[in-house]
């Protein structure tokens, strides 16, 4: 049986940014990816149902008048409080890692030389976490 890979929505305004994430992880994972240049167009396919979003936390970047990160954030728990959602940002504050958390982000990476590497430890992390919740429901469900 054919493992089905991890669907990754990749949320950037930052179109050279969003391209060179997106070429990472298509390099060094077998993953699908989606990318999108605004909250509003990652909402309006969140029925493709990704596994894992990496979502900028600006956005407004190209267009002031954009959803924001946190608001895009808000919206998709609302919608599946179950994505884990990673927040990206080149803020170095630690506010804006404490405001992420409180909107339920999974994660918070800054914008780095290292940004790729602690997204692949997280979704990593994300990936195995799942795998043993559902064999512990799979195991439960046999009790």
């Amino acid at each position: 049986m054919k493992k089905d890979k991890i669907k990754i929505f990749l949320v950037d305004d930052d179109v050279v940014f969003l391209k060179l994430l997106e070429i990472e992880f298509l390099e060094y994972a077998d993953f699908i990816i989606e990318t999108f240049a605004s909250g509003e167009l990652c909402l309006d396919y969140i029925s493709h149902n990704p596994d894992i979003i990496v979502l900028d936390y600006y956005l407004d970047g190209v267009n002031p008048a954009a959803m924001n990160g946190i608001d895009t954030l808000d919206k998709i728990k609302a919608l599946n409080p179950d994505i884990p959602v990673i927040m990206l940002s080149s803020q170095d504050k630690i506010d804006v890692a404490i405001e992420c958390m409180h909107h339920k982000a999974y994660d918070y990476v800054m914008k780095s030389e290292t940004a790729f590497l602690r997204l692949q430890k997280i979704i990593s992390n994300i990936i195995k976490y799942t795998k043993i919740e559902k064999e512990l429901n799979w195991y439960m469900d046999k009790m």
